[in-house]
């Protein structure tokens, strides 16, 4: 199961795995670095907690934006961030990716359910 993780965790996140850039247990490296390991970690926050904390669809897209930023900014200059930013900024992308998919497709759906009431079938 382990292994299995190492191989297709990664793919699934396309993630580059740099080991500086990851969290290490008992000296072995996560399947994942520390931003997608946070993004993880938000997203199950997220599906666990909607039932009961809810996000407007703004507010889950001000959560991505901390991440947006810290990649971003990393990528154009000599900045480098911390594992330990890494990992807060993609928990809060995590969070509202997911809450942001949970909203849109709740409005979806009623949408399509006020389209459907509307037509009448004859």
């Amino acid at each position: 199961m382990i292994s299995w993780l190492y191989v297709w965790l990664p793919r699934f996140c396309g993630c580059h795995c740099r080991d500086d850039r990851s969290f290490h247990y008992h000296g072995r490296r996560f399947p994942v670095c520390a931003r997608c390991t946070g993004e993880l970690v938000g997203i199950l926050a997220a599906a666990l907690c909607y039932p009961w904390v809810r996000v407007s669809a703004l507010w889950a897209a001000v959560l991505m934006i901390p991440m947006v930023l810290d990649g971003g900014v990393q990528a154009l200059t000599p900045y480098e961030s911390t594992n330990t930013r890494r990992f807060a900024t993609g928990l809060l992308f995590g969070c509202g990716l997911l809450s942001l998919f949970f909203t849109s497709t709740a409005l979806a759906f009623r949408w399509g359910l006020q389209l459907g009431m509307g037509l009448s079938i004859t």
